[in-house]
């Protein structure tokens, strides 16, 4: 019985993917991941289908996985829905906001201000995309977060791959900003804020910078479970 898990590889291989050793159109040869892991194809394969449903693998018939490169116009209109989505998401959390409800925001933001520092790519991430769905679930529509969930996994790759430390730190000052905006409920104010952040971290892409090849060999190297 393999003692690795789906689980495990998929872990492992989206920790490298965050962490840069794994780069953007890395072709993920099964054979040579089920030899490094010491599992099976069917497990490297698992795996693979794992990551392509969060958007950080792509599957070509024919040609096997690569690591996903999200293109410019994937990104602008994930960002132009979610601009639509969140501004107004924004205008009723102020009709409804609570005292509990920030106390909440603002400890979510405590962590964010924690993995910054620490210089934590994978939970900076994470919590900074988290900072949003968090809003739509106090709000308790369900529906709304199970939306912006979906929306902001496809963002994830494209901040992970584009955003830089700075940006990042630039982020979450702005959700420090909104935060204390919605706890004035001054509805207009967090409306623009938030939209202004949305369009922020959009405009500190790095798009046009080149990406580097990678050899997987040489990256897996790297990888440990």
């Amino acid at each position: 019985m393999e003692s690795t898990s789906t689980s495990t590889i998929a872990q492992s291989l989206t920790r490298a993917i965050v962490e840069h050793r794994l780069l953007p159109g890395t072709k993920l040869a099964e054979q040579k991941l089920a030899d490094h892991f010491g599992v099976s194809r069917t497990l490297v394969r698992q795996a693979l289908f794992q990551l392509s449903q969060n958007h950080l693998v792509t599957l070509e018939p024919a040609r096997g996985a690569f690591v996903s490169t999200p293109s410019v116009t994937e990104a602008r209109q994930v960002f132009a829905v979610r601009k639509m989505l969140e501004a107004q998401m924004t205008r009723s959390f102020v009709e409804t906001v609570t005292p509990k409800q920030i106390k909440v925001l603002r400890e979510h933001v405590r962590q964010e201000a924690a993995a910054v520092h620490r210089a934590d790519v994978t939970e900076r991430t994470e919590l900074l995309g988290d900072f949003h769905v968090r809003m739509a679930e106090l709000m308790g529509n369900d529906v709304l977060a199970q939306l912006l969930g979906d929306l902001i996994s496809r963002c994830a790759l494209i901040t992970l791959m584009y955003q830089s430390a700075s940006a990042a730190a630039h982020s979450h000052e702005e959700h420090e900003e909104i935060v204390q905006a919605l706890a004035r409920k001054d509805a207009e104010g967090a409306v623009q804020l938030m939209v202004a952040h949305l369009e922020h971290v959009e405009q500190g892409l790095q798009f046009e910078r080149e990406i580097p090849s990678n050899d997987l060999s040489m990256a897996l190297s790297s990888i440990t479970l």
